[in-house]
């Protein structure tokens, strides 16, 4: 019938393209009105199975995380990682099925970084596909906390990091993720990085590094400040670059000037 029609024309939509949708059929004067009430009957069962869906795909717990010992609250800051195309990509070829490629340099960016950062990857995926990933990729363990699918947040047809209940301080957190969805609810505390698509020569993971560690080796005191600086920054490590280089030069004439000044106090004469 007419909601079977309309289900299976809307089916790949989510909620918010299927009000859409039915807010355009039934404001559409010549549209048939069976249609336009089967428009509303799904729109309606839509709704519901959302609201179902949702309740079952909300973040397992409050705090994801457990609290940190007393003596590091305050200093520690915490990298979240996305997993998909981010430190991995997944390709299938009919010659071999499914395959999934590491981002050239991905042990070395997670051996540096746990040096100045908690490490966290918290992705979408069932932890049946990515915890074996993970164990590849982190073979010494420098990932302190691995959430999968039943930590993140449902929303929009979507499976969204909710760095809410990390159970850290927001200020000391950062994400960094390939997709603007996955950080959707929170993207004052997200980087984004350029996706892995098998390219040969990818350097962006290990781009980041520097920029990475200024935040820490600089004690920055909100990570949110950071991230808006370089909001709209298409090259972000390139930006880094020339400002720290922009940086070094003002410094350098700032002392330039001062030892000028301080020769020619040094040469002026002496009054009894």
């Amino acid at each position: 019938g007419g909601a079977g029609l309309f289900a299976y024309s809307t089916q790949a939509y989510g909620l918010d393209d299927v009000r859409a949708k039915v807010k355009e059929v039934q404001s559409d004067n010549s549209a048939d009105g069976a249609l336009s009430q089967a428009a509303g009957a799904y729109l309606s069962a839509r709704e519901q199975m959302d609201e179902w869906v949702r309740h079952y795909a909300d973040p397992s717990s409050e705090l994801l995380l457990p609290d940190l010992p007393p003596h590091l609250q305050g200093t520690v800051r915490t990298l979240v990682l996305d997993l998909d195309d981010l430190l991995v990509h997944s390709d299938w070829a009919r010659s071999r099925g499914w395959r999934v490629f590491k981002r050239p340099g991905v042990e070395d960016f997670l051996k540096q970084m746990s040096q100045y950062y908690e490490i966290v990857i918290y992705t979408s995926q069932l932890s049946t596909y990515a915890e074996p990933i993970i164990d590849r990729l982190d073979k010494e363990r420098y990932v302190s906390y691995r959430l999968y699918r039943d930590a993140t947040q449902y929303t929009g047809g979507e499976h969204v990091r909710d760095l809410s209940k990390l159970n850290r301080d927001p200020k000391l957190v950062l994400f960094l993720g390939a997709d603007p969805k996955a950080y959707a609810l929170q993207p004052e505390n997200a980087l984004p990085v350029k996706p892995y698509k098998m390219e040969d020569g990818d350097t962006a993971l290990l781009d980041m590094m520097p920029l990475l560690e200024a935040i820490v080796r600089q004690q920055a005191p909100d990570i949110r400040r950071v991230v808006a600086a370089y909001r709209d920054c298409e090259d972000i490590p390139g930006a880094f670059r020339e400002r720290t280089k922009a940086a070094q030069q003002r410094l350098k004439e700032h002392n330039k000037r001062r030892s000028s000044f301080l020769s020619r106090r040094g040469a002026a004469p002496q009054h009894d």
